[in-house]
């Protein structure tokens, strides 16, 4: 027999939102976490947290916010992870979910079976095997990292952002920092305070977004209707130029792209540390070299550390790729709106999107439209029906009209606008 509630996995962000928009349809559920408390990735104790001790947002506690639970007036614009830690486990506290999720419980399997879908999972009581009606995956995008290869060999330490904790490890080192990506920029802040020396090794160029732009957090400005993307673009193109300058004098090569066409960089302290000699900028790697590092152009350097900042892959270890339609690494699943398959009705993915300012409530959006669907194939099921024909058929353009780079880390990329849109929009269609 199969038990009528939905199992979440993961009680970070999305996670939540997924386990409050069930309780507020009235749909039961089931979570499970492999740490030991809800917080997910801003848990810097859990085992598979990738935060650092001076990790904040990158976007303002406003446009990152559940709107149904306001951070409070005291806490900073940019939060640090510990202020975040607290606000989970508040909201969590508050619409009575943490007593939902079984925690230190990892799910090792998650298939389809008959009319549900059994999770085997492994925690505190051992190897369980429970039946639910469905699973919504919430397990996050920033768990696994992507480590790339490199010609020859490095007689130093390597390790991935992924492994960073603190800045003491760099006490007196050379160190190189492979990516500038905002992980890669928040390090290399961290290590000129302890560092013997700083470089950054880059094989394209970034836009640098400053967190406060005529006093307010940037990106609370021009919150209103969108603009064009070319008319956004030009407009604040220049507008960085007067409050960071251009990244290239610094020794950036030049974006072969225009700003939001790949996620900029909300980080201008690491311009004020190339401006003071703090930091250098390299070109990409040839090929580590015992103790040291051939670059592209030919000159070599030694270094005592290296610093792995090339992203993260996507991580559903527990699901057959093939109901996600995925190909694996590189890629993005093929899924509408970010969330649903074809290949089973019972299967959703809550948080697979990265989008400039889209923040938690987009998270929480796409959570309410799962319930709403889960809800609908009783109360609307003509609606349910139409749904479920539209994700079988043509993708929608979430693009907002930018033409996002074609890297692994953009292939699910949307513009915060036209996805909220598109997802509110689902919404409404099932009420």
């Amino acid at each position: 027999m199969t038990d009528d509630t939905y199992a979440v996995i993961g009680a970070g962000p999305s996670g939540l939102a997924a386990a409050r928009n069930l309780q507020r349809a009235g749909i039961p559920w089931a979570g499970y976490e492999l740490a030991t408390g809800v917080g997910g990735l801003w848990d810097i104790g859990g085992p598979r947290s990738t935060v650092y001790e001076s990790a904040h947002l990158i976007s303002s506690k406003r446009t990152t916010e559940f709107s149904e639970f306001p951070m409070r007036d005291e806490v900073a614009d940019y939060p640090s992870h510990r202020e975040l830690l607290g606000y989970f486990r508040d909201f969590a506290s508050t619409y009575s979910l943490t007593d939902g999720f079984s925690f230190g419980t990892e799910v090792v399997s998650a298939r389809p079976d008959g009319d549900g879908w059994v999770v085997v999972s492994e925690g505190p009581a051992g190897r369980v095997e429970r039946r639910h009606a469905g699973v919504i995956a919430a397990n996050g995008t920033l768990s696994e990292p992507s480590v790339p290869t490199f010609a020859g060999s490095f007689d130093g330490e390597v390790f991935h952002t992924s492994a960073y904790k603190s800045p003491t490890v760099f006490a007196g080192k050379r160190v190189l920092i492979i990516g500038a990506g905002n992980s890669g920029c928040d390090i290399a802040v961290d290590a000129v305070h302890h560092a013997a020396s700083v470089d950054m090794a880059v094989r394209r160029g970034y836009y640098f977004v400053p967190k406060y732009l005529f006093g307010k957090p940037s990106d609370t400005l021009n919150q209103g209707k969108p603009l064009p993307p070319r008319i956004k673009q030009a407009i604040d193109s220049r507008v960085l130029k007067m409050f960071t300058g251009d990244p290239v004098r610094f020794g950036f090569p030049k974006p072969d792209y225009k700003i939001y066409e790949s996620h900029p960089i909300v980080n201008s302290l690491v311009l004020h540390h190339l401006g003071h000699g703090d930091l250098r900028v390299r070109p990409d790697i040839d090929r580590l070299d015992g103790d040291g590092v051939v670059f592209a152009d030919g000159s070599r350097t030694a270094y005592d550390v290296i610093v792995l900042a090339t992203g993260y892959h996507l991580h559903y270890p527990f699901l057959n790729p093939e109901l996600l339609r995925w190909a694996g690494h590189g890629s993005a699943p093929d899924l509408y709106l970010n969330i649903f398959t074809q290949e089973d009705p019972n299967l959703f993915v809550l948080g697979m999107i990265e989008a400039s300012g889209i923040g938690w409530q987009g998270r929480y959006e796409q959570a309410e439209l799962v319930a709403s669907y889960l809800r609908a194939r009783s109360a609307n099921p003509d609606a349910a029906r139409a749904l479920e024909d539209r994700v079988a058929g043509p993708r929608p353009d979430l693009s907002g009209g930018y033409h996002y780079l074609g890297l692994e880390r953009m292939s699910y990329y949307v513009n915060k606008d036209a996805y909220r849109s598109a997802v509110r929009a689902e919404i409404e269609r099932l009420r």
